[in-house]
This record gives C-alpha cells, sequence and structure tokens, in this order.
C-alpha cells in the first residue's frame, strides 16, 4: 500500500489523498460514512482509469481512514468542507464525481456548490438527507431522549460496528438536506441502485430521480444487489456508467 500525500484544508484537517495524473475530467470517488479510500470500489476504479489515461482522485474525509481527526467529531458539513477544499486545491477543470452511500449525499452538495465545474455524476447507492430520514425518523423516545441527555447515542449497523451519532451530527445534517429544495443539476446523472441494499432503499433512489432537476438522469436498479455493489458485475456496472456521462452529450 503506498503511503497517501496529505493535503491541510483551511480548517486544519488533514486529508490523506491519492492523486494520479491524467486527462480530464478528473473522477473523483466519495466513499461512503466510515469507509476509506483503500476500498474495493475506490482502488478498482482507480485501476481503471489509469488504464485509460485518466486523473483520478480519491481521499479520506476527516474522521475516516488516514486523515485526522475521529468520525465522532465530525458531520456531514464538515466532510462536505473536506471535498470541497480538497477537489478546489488539488484538481483544475472538469470534473465526474462519483458518489457511493453517503458519498453521493456528498456529490450533490459538491454539485450544489460549483456546478459549473462538474461535467457528470454517477451514484452508487445515493443516501442523501440520511441523517434525517433514516437516523432521526427512525429513532425511539428513548433515543431522542438519550441524545439530548448525553449528547449522541450508538446506533448499530449492518455493514460495519456500531457507531456513535451525536447531537451535532443530527443538526448539522439538517443544515445539509438536498431533497427539501430545488436540486439542480445541469449535467449527465447516473444513479446505480441494488434492490437487496438493506442500508438504503429503492424508495430513496426514486426520490431523487424524482425530485432533482435535470436534463439527463437515469437510474440502474440491479436485481439483489447489495449495499456494497463491489462485486464483478457491479464494478463493470459503475464502469459503464462513468463512461456514459463522460461520452453524454447534453
Amino acid at each position: 500500500m503506498t503511503t497517501p500525500a496529505i493535503f491541510t484544508t483551511p480548517h486544519g484537517r488533514r486529508i490523506a489523498h491519492h492523486l494520479s495524473a491524467g486527462r480530464g475530467p478528473t473522477i473523483v470517488f466519495l466513499g461512503g460514512l466510515k469507509s476509506d479510500m483503500d476500498g474495493t470500489k475506490a482502488l478498482h476504479l482507480e485501476s481503471w482509469a489509469h488504464a485509460q489515461g485518466r486523473a483520478f482522485l480519491r481521499f479520506d474525509y476527516s474522521g475516516h481512514g488516514q486523515s485526522s481527526g475521529t468520525f465522532e467529531e465530525g458531520c456531514i458539513g464538515d466532510w462536505a468542507e473536506d471535498t470541497f477544499e480538497t477537489v478546489h486545491a488539488l484538481t483544475e477543470g472538469p470534473l465526474v464525481v462519483v458518489g457511493s452511500s453517503m458519498g453521493g449525499w456528498q456529490a450533490l452538495l459538491l454539485a450544489r456548490r460549483v456546478p459549473e465545474r462538474i461535467a457528470g455524476m454517477v451514484t452508487i447507492a445515493a443516501a442523501p438527507d440520511f441523517i434525517e430520514d433514516g437516523w432521526w425518523a427512525g429513532f425511539t423516545e428513548a433515543q431522542k431522549q438519550a441524545l439530548e441527555r448525553d449528547g449522541q447515542v450508538e446506533l448499530p449497523s449492518d455493514y460495519m460496528e456500531p457507531f456513535v451519532v451525536t447531537k451535532r451530527m443530527i443538526e448539522d445534517g439538517r443544515r445539509q438536506l438536498v431533497l427539501r429544495a430545488p436540486l439542480d443539476l445541469p449535467f449527465p446523472v447516473r444513479c446505480l441502485q441494488g434492490t437487496a441494499d438493506t442500508a438504503v432503499s429503492t424508495d430513496t433512489a426514486l426520490r431523487l430521480l424524482d425530485h432533482a432537476e435535470c436534463p439527463d438522469m437515469r437510474l440502474t436498479l440491479v436485481k439483489d444487489a447489495d449495499h456494497r455493489f463491489s462485486d464483478e458485475t457491479c464494478l463493470t456496472l459503475i464502469e459503464r456508467a462513468i463512461e456514459d456521462v463522460l461520452g453524454a452529450d447534453v
């Protein structure tokens, strides 16, 4: 495993990353909650981009992987700042943003901030607004009281160890919502979603498809694919989706 480079954001967070040179648009991979840049999808797409001669960026949000900080200190807004500052500092020109799970939410936040830089987007089990619509909506009264009393609550997960959700995460998540106001995506978008995903439902994918204003947006449902979306068939579908937005004429 190669040692990552480090970029220090204006907020003082040290972001571990790997940037591969090549022709544009630069492909930027945005990982999921508590995942890191050494996951199957990120490494596969980096290798694929290299074979295509394309520039590629993968990185760890603060509190994730090899970047500074702890997960419990962070929130969606912090990771959105990490994404913007890292992309702004390390890349030039158009981008194709590939967002997985929470990274799909981050991709939408980035597009809202710098739409002029986005040439295309691919989402994989995108999870916009999941803190409000998933976590908060699913909390019991006892959990809500614990959050208010203790400032945090522990949640189980089907895909990772239990993790701590803080009051700050909940409150910040409400400031980052993208499905309650107009969402303009003036570039080609390809959304991929597994029907066996127990973390993000097909209803979320359909809600995003219906809500966004986009001239060329398509949703592909993959029967029996789970949230990881990392087997050979799914990885090939991601490659094809990237190729599709790169070649789209909007």
